[in-house]
């Protein structure tokens, strides 16, 4: 690679830097929280210096914030001592670069397009590395067994401190998540109002995967759990009125089917779930779901009454269909 008559320690044992291109102004204040944005590209220390990982070539940077979940921590140093538009490379020993496969798995499944919220949330970190036998990539399988000194190459593109952007809800501790649901929440019913029912999605699940990450560390069941648990399920169902609206019956009946198997007694899911059943014509789970509805609420008696109407109606006309088409076939 280069020369290393020019590069400079930064007082972290097995760290050397070649400064590329020199970068302007002072060094960024990297407080807990700041968001670093950076490309990168991850070469061998082989004769071919062979690239493993590229940002560039992905077509988008990478991002990540001081102090919270990244487990490849040698990156924080790095990029703690470069200055904005500086490009420098960094020799790193293999004390650093053991976790880089499972890191590296994750930022590959990002750029595919899995994982985009996941990861971030639960980390990926040292327990990964006994749960798969294999990462999925025979490069970083080869480097999980071998582990190696590793090239980087970074270019820092902007630090933003916490004030200066929009954090990310995988981004916030607990207490900022709890503050940040009702939030989403609520937007997720003003675009539901408005029609737009793609987009409150996208609000109802954030809300609720910030609830769920909460809750993980509660004990089943404990009122602080139930409470969590409680508002979870107020947004899949919300979730799922948009499902409706999106015609994804199957996914409104798998969704209010694991809502009624924790909790036999919320109705809303079982009316919900009668609702997607009468979409893809399945009469008799519909017929049921409404029953049951009753039971538990028969003061919706004259809203399952209505569907029912609706239901007899489309199924006298369905039947009427079959007959004609069986008729023409014989």
């Amino acid at each position: 690679m280069n020369d290393m008559g020019d590069t400079m320690m930064l007082g972290v044992e097995g760290v050397k830097k070649t400064i590329l291109n020199g970068g302007t102004g002072d060094i960024p204040i990297f407080t807990c929280g700041a968001k670093i944005t950076f490309h990168f590209r991850t070469m061998l220390c082989n004769d071919d210096c062979t690239v493993i990982d590229d940002s560039k070539v992905v077509g988008k940077p990478m991002e990540v914030l001081v102090g919270n979940m990244f487990k490849l921590d040698v990156w924080e140093t790095l990029l703690a001592s470069m200055r904005i538009g500086e490009v420098a490379e960094f020799w790193c020993d293999i004390i650093h670069t053991g976790v880089y496969p499972i890191v590296a798995k994750s930022m590959r499944r990002i750029a595919e397009g899995l994982d985009a919220v996941d990861w971030q949330v639960h980390g990926c970190g040292m327990a990964n590395m006994f749960a798969y036998s294999t990462l999925g990539y025979d490069d970083l399988d080869d480097l999980m067994r071998e582990p190696q000194p590793l090239y980087f190459v970074m270019e820092l593109l902007r630090v933003q401190q916490p004030n200066e952007y929009n954090r990310e809800s995988w981004a916030l501790n607990d207490d900022e998540r709890l503050k940040v649901v009702p939030v989403l929440h609520g937007q997720g019913n003003q675009l539901f109002q408005m029609g737009r029912y793609r987009e409150a999605t996208l609000k109802y699940k954030e809300a609720l995967i910030c609830i769920r990450n909460i809750q993980t560390k509660e004990k089943a069941w404990d009122a602080p759990w139930m409470k969590l648990e409680k508002i979870g399920n107020t947004l899949t169902l919300n979730y799922c009125q948009c499902l409706m609206r999106l015609k994804e019956y199957y996914e409104v009946i798998e969704h209010t089917t694991e809502i009624i198997r924790m909790h036999p007694g919320d109705r809303k899911a079982f009316y919900l779930r009668g609702k997607a059943h009468m979409e893809v014509w399945n009469e008799a789970e519909a017929r049921q779901d409404f029953s049951r509805v009753l039971d538990l609420e028969p003061g919706m008696k004259k809203t399952v009454k209505r569907d029912l109407n609706v239901l007899n109606m489309r199924m006298a006309e369905k039947n009427q269909e079959d007959k004609l088409k069986y008729k023409g076939m014989f």
